[in-house]
């Protein structure tokens, strides 16, 4: 789906444009593939998954510097204004946070080769229901990115309260159970860190929202407040 670009003298603008917003979203659709294997791996406790995301993760980390160089060369070449800056710009900073994001999904699919026993494997079901969340918002700000909505980018934005919530009572639940059994912290601290990782793509989705609003309005809604947002912005 084509977003509306402005017309520009050079055609080959246009396509240049297309071109690195497309490389986005095949970028992003990896990062999704890679967020899902990794929970996959942990659930399933299947090594061959795990060892995969840990692989894959170089072709993100090359998607992100070819669209970076493309990004670079059309500032220097084009030297693009108002919304065509606007979109370069939050391009240019969408995909930090989608590397980011593929960062946190190789450390989650290091916790799928540690080995856990059964009554380990406890610790382990607590991150299902939050990974579910994650990669909904993953996937449906990749969607607002693709449409420009930002009705969507700000739905995105709001869900972030319920990720964090779900990663306070999780961590809770983790602490208890180091307490009571004080074998179980190495484990737990593994897992633990895997529950952060999700907090954190929660956060870099919440950013990629941020980025979608300001280039449609045209503001810079970092570290404003979603009433504010809402009221002013939106």
């Amino acid at each position: 789906m084509e977003i509306n670009l402005n017309k520009h003298i050079s055609g080959q603008f246009n396509v240049e444009l297309e071109q690195i917003r497309n490389d986005v979203l095949k970028m992003g659709g990896l990062v999704e593939q890679q967020l899902t294997n990794a929970l996959n791996a942990v659930n399933n406790f299947d090594h061959d998954l795990a060892k995969q995301v840990l692989e894959n993760d170089i072709h993100v980390n090359k998607m992100e510097v070819k669209i970076d160089e493309a990004c670079t060369r059309i500032i220097a070449k084009r030297q693009p204004a108002a919304s065509d800056l606007r979109l370069v710009l939050a391009i240019i900073k969408t995909i930090t946070d989608l590397e980011r994001i593929g960062d946190e999904a190789e450390r989650i699919a290091r916790v799928a080769l540690e080995s856990f026993n059964k009554a380990q494997q406890e610790f382990l079901v607590s991150m299902d229901n939050m990974g579910r969340k994650a990669t909904t918002m993953l996937h449906d700000v990749l969607d607002a990115f693709a449409r420009m909505d930002v009705d969507a980018a700000f739905e995105v934005h709001q869900s972030d309260k319920a990720l964090d919530k779900e990663y306070e009572g999780i961590t809770r639940q983790l602490m208890t159970y180091m307490m009571e059994d004080p074998r179980s912290i190495p484990k737990v601290m593994d897992v633990l860190w895997s529950v952060r990782s999700l907090e954190r793509i929660g956060d870099r989705c919440q950013n990629i929202s941020e980025y979608i609003i300001y280039f449609v309005k045209g503001k810079d809604v970092r570290h404003t407040s979603e009433d504010d947002i809402k009221e002013n912005v939106l």
